[in-house]
């Protein structure tokens, strides 16, 4: 996500709850992560307290679950099961930003 979005969600009741990681500030994410700094620029992920790692909308939905604001649309996204679809459109922005924001691998994160 880019700095705008980040901090749109860090505003909000129950964002506190969530430990933010900027991997701008780790060049080496295995290490520390177990996730390439490649793979983390391509696509959100969310490490749950459990320790499992969610990615695209299952990211999205599980940071959402903590967020005051978002939780009622975190529980109709994943009761109607949305997910996948939601997946589908992220996976085709995520590609597309990706590519708008990033020269040779330099990406603009705010």
């Amino acid at each position: 996500m880019c700095r705008r979005e980040i901090e749109h969600y860090r505003r909000l009741r129950g964002a506190d709850s969530v430990a933010w990681v900027d991997i701008t500030r780790y060049p080496a994410l295995e290490p520390d992560f177990g996730i390439s700094h490649t793979a983390a620029m391509a696509r959100f992920h969310v490490r749950r307290a459990d320790g499992v790692w969610l990615t695209g909308a299952w990211a999205f939905a599980e940071l959402w679950s903590h967020l005051d604001y978002y939780r009622a649309l975190a529980k109709v996204v994943q009761r109607l099961r949305l997910t996948p679809l939601l997946d589908w459109g992220y996976v085709r922005f995520a590609r597309w930003r990706l590519r708008r924001r990033c020269d040779d691998n330099t990406c603009a994160t705010g």
